[in-house]
């Protein structure tokens, strides 16, 4: 389990989170939601250790974040970032690999190119595996970037904003592929994401913020009501439902 008691986190003079307190279980799909600058991203780092500075504790199973041993938290937690920039002539395959270096410090095993191939085939990358990445499109390059998290093999995977650059069949692809990690899996998926619709089809949690703060918290009924959205985005939301499932419209 996820647990944050009174997390903040302050940029000079602004508030970026105030007093987050969330205990997130295991095993299910979360969606964070919530307009620009909400402070999701922010939180998804803390929670990765990306960032150590802030108020509060943040509890990864029981152990507080800023104690865990880096080797132990990056075989345990993988998170994926908005913006990843590798500059080295590396292939896809390559960059994938780098999600065993936790277990292999570099020194692959059999067991550990089995992980990578797996992961490739996830993607859809196997027949790019050997094209360097600096020749792929936005879309690909953000699936072998997903496809080396699923590699590093984790229990908690952390993604923010993992559709961006992606087509409507891929994104639809990814969504199907997370919901799978946690169902056949067990693994617990954290993903910042912006297509309310999305969050709504395949979330079992959904976490909203609003000016760094916690602004609800509960299962896709009760978080996607056009009340609770409105309110959020301060914009008429609609929601209807399509074969059980709620739609929102925003687009009037």
């Amino acid at each position: 389990m996820i647990e944050a008691q009174a997390v903040g986190k302050q940029y000079l003079d602004k508030t970026v989170l105030a007093e987050i307190d969330l205990q997130l279980p295991k095993g299910e799909l979360i969606a964070f939601i919530g307009p620009n600058g909400a402070g999701k991203s922010t939180l998804l780092s803390i929670m990765s250790r990306l960032q150590g500075d802030f108020s509060g504790q943040l509890y990864i199973d029981q152990g507080e974040i800023r104690a865990w041993d880096s080797k132990e938290l990056a075989q345990r937690l993988a998170i994926l970032k908005q913006s990843n920039q590798v500059q080295a002539r590396i292939t896809v395959a390559e960059l994938v690999a780098f999600g065993r270096f936790p277990y292999s410090r570099g020194r692959l095993t059999a067991a550990d190119d089995k992980l990578i191939h797996q992961a490739l085939a996830e993607m859809h990358l196997t027949d790019l595996a050997e094209a360097e990445i600096q020749t792929l499109s936005g879309g690909q390059l953000q699936r072998a970037y997903i496809a080396m998290i699923l590699a590093q093999d984790t229990e908690y995977i952390l993604l923010d904003e993992p559709l961006n650059n992606l087509d409507m069949n891929h994104a639809n692809q990814m969504m199907h592929l997370l919901r799978r990690l946690v169902t056949k899996l067990g693994k617990t998926v954290l993903l910042v994401i912006h297509d309310i619709n999305f969050a709504a089809g395949f979330a079992d949690e959904i976490i909203a913020l609003k000016n760094g703060r916690l602004f609800k918290q509960g299962t896709v009924d009760e978080v996607i009501t056009p009340a609770v959205l409105g309110e959020l985005y301060e914009m008429e939301v609609k929601v209807v439902s399509y074969e059980g499932r709620p739609f929102c419209m925003y687009f009037d």
